[in-house]
């Protein structure tokens, strides 16, 4: 029904009524049906049924019965292509349900998100289960919506130029200079209790059973306790469910109340819309009154007397008017209807060819057009925001391979599994050890990722007798495996530098370590962009002019160090995430 009612579609309410009683007739049995084939179809009609057989055309408005065919013709269609697989049928609908275009209509990539985080979801989702079908994919997001409380949204940034509405989960991390918190009412925020513990809930996984069992309370229930001791027992297992459900929400509270710079305000109210007994303050808003009336640090301005018992929901009578279905132009409306009868006139004067009269429903010329772009299709222009965090080794494939880099972003793949890429991290981990690190590595910056290429059949012991024998193997570096993260153009940079060493002139030399083959020459430039990123973080973290570090490369089986001489600074870096190649 929302997607019928929505800006696209916008069915008045009459037309779906109709539809509603369309999918009722549907429904309705037969004489002749047995009992089983009354209950399956009583159960299976829907609003969809009626939209591919909405019977009679005159029990609708014309506009509507017009747009319910349309509707019914493009499901109809994506039903033929359902042979697709997940991926490519989850992209087909968002083409041909025109999600593509809205989303376009917001600058930025802030109109993608959504979308693209939840391209992520079905992308690992058939990864994960190559046998999977729509249907499994749909129960799966039910799961989620259920147990998990939904997929993971999109990454929200941060626009001062505009409001934003967000859930509090979703603003962890940001920070504006003006939040508002509302709705700090009995059993909103915090909600209500629900069923807390797996002793109220069957299909519950037991709290010992749970990843997170360390978390979690845990049964006190010893072998020889009577009755009394073991509802004792359990009765304490569901306070300590209960205490840590009302934890998280005083920390997600805490999550809400941090995230302003410099003006923070907070509501509740004794009625909505439509309760009929009033709410009230939660603990929350109460406590946050008392400080304000303790200490006078923000401003209390306004906390209206409780409703009398008697009293009505004055909101309940406090009727408006509203146009349903919303016109998404609004205001617009006129200026683009001029627009589009000014284009249909202009259209309407140009002259006809004897081509055109050859070809009057445009069949051929749509064909030459849709052949042309499909001759042309890896030759266009592809335009894929940056995010807002990038990796070092990120920033060296947007050096080299721009539309890599973009094909990446936009549709993100795990990279296959790769045994030169294990011996490398292997390699990387001896070193950190050697060295006397004892940092752990993340997942995400494991050292060797980004080698060029790694030697067939490479072998351990010949690494490290390799490296033995290098300039290296005497020294003995200021520090090693060093994280870090710099703002560029608007964009952080996270990286792990490998190794740092002092010189004794007290200039610095940031040294990475790499595997591979020692590559062309033709490819350095690129790749130096990562010892541009690293010697401008080292400078930055020592408060050091970016002149007195020097950065280098020491391919390990050739023993080889490449030293470039010119070296991106922090203003060629800003240009080259300014300046991005067009791919």
């Amino acid at each position: 029904a929302r997607l019928l009612t929505g800006a696209r579609w916008r069915l008045a309410a009459a037309d779906v009524a109709a539809l509603w009683r369309r999918a009722g007739e549907l429904s309705s049995p037969e004489k002749s049906d047995t009992p089983e084939l009354v209950v399956e179809r009583v159960e299976q009609a829907g609003l969809i049924d009626a939209i591919d057989e909405p019977g009679a055309a005159d029990r609708y408005s014309e506009e509507g019965y017009r747009r319910i065919r349309r509707i019914g013709w493009e499901l109809a269609a994506l039903r033929r292509r359902l042979d697709q697989s997940l991926p490519e049928l989850v992209a087909d609908v968002e083409r041909t349900m025109l999600l593509d275009v809205e989303s376009l209509a917001r600058p930025g990539s802030a109109g993608r998100a959504h979308l693209d985080a939840f391209a992520e979801v079905v992308t690992d989702y058939a990864e994960t289960a190559p046998t999977a079908t729509l249907l499994s994919f749909v129960d799966y997001l039910n799961t989620a919506a259920h147990a998990e409380d939904g997929l993971t949204p999109g990454e929200v940034e941060v626009v001062p130029d505009r409001v934003q509405v967000l859930t509090v989960h979703s603003s962890k991390g940001l920070e504006w200079e003006v939040v508002a918190v509302p709705h700090l009412v009995h059993e909103v925020f915090p909600g209500r209790r629900r069923s807390s513990s797996w002793l109220r809930t069957a299909t519950s996984l037991p709290a010992a059973l749970r990843g997170d069992a360390e978390d979690l309370p845990e049964l006190r229930i010893a072998e020889g306790y009577d009755r009394k001791e073991v509802q004792e027992g359990l009765e304490l297992h569901e306070a300590g469910f209960v205490e840590r459900e009302q934890a998280e929400e005083r920390r997600l509270c805490y999550v809400a109340l941090t995230r302003s710079e410099h003006a923070l305000i907070v509501s509740g109210h004794w009625w909505n819309e439509s309760s009929s007994r009033a709410k009230g303050p939660s603990e929350f808003l109460t406590e946050i009154a008392d400080v304000l009336r303790e200490t006078g640090v923000g401003q209390l301005a306004d906390w209206a007397p409780e409703p009398g018992a008697d009293d009505e929901n004055p909101l309940v009578s406090d009727s408006r008017k509203a146009r349903w279905p919303v016109d998404p132009l609004a205001d617009r409306r006129t200026g683009v209807q001029t627009g589009v009868e000014l284009v249909s006139e202009a259209m309407s004067t140009v002259e006809t060819s004897e081509e055109d009269e050859d070809d009057p429903d445009g069949w051929l010329t749509d064909t030459d057009v849709l052949l042309e772009e499909w001759a042309r299709k890896d030759d266009h222009v592809k335009r894929v925001p940056l995010p807002s965090r990038l990796t070092v080794s990120q920033l060296v494939t947007l050096a080299d391979d721009s539309a890599r880099l973009a094909s990446d972003l936009r549709r993100p793949l795990p990279a296959e599994p790769n045994s030169f890429a294990r011996r490398g991290t292997e390699f990387h981990g001896w070193l950190e050890r050697r060295f006397g690190g004892d940092q752990l590595i993340e997942i995400d910056d494991l050292p060797g990722a980004a080698d060029f290429d790694e030697a067939p059949d490479a072998d351990f012991e010949e690494l490290r007798a390799a490296f033995e024998e290098s300039e290296w193997a005497e020294k003995v570096p200021e520090a090693v495996e060093i994280s870090f993260s710099a703002d560029v153009e608007g964009i952080t940079l996270r990286g792990r530098m490998d190794a740092v060493f002092r010189h004794a002139d007290g200039s610095w030399e940031v040294v990475d370590w790499k595997t591979g083959s020692v590559p062309p020459e033709s490819r350095l430039p690129a790749l130096a962009v990562q010892l541009a990123a690293y010697r401008m973080a080292w400078a930055a973290l020592k408060n050091v002019p970016v002149e007195q570090v020097r950065a280098a490369f020491h391919y390990v089986r050739a023993n080889h160090t490449i030293r470039p001489a010119d070296l991106l600074d922090a203003e060629g870096l800003r240009r080259l995430l300014r300046d991005i190649p067009e791919a």
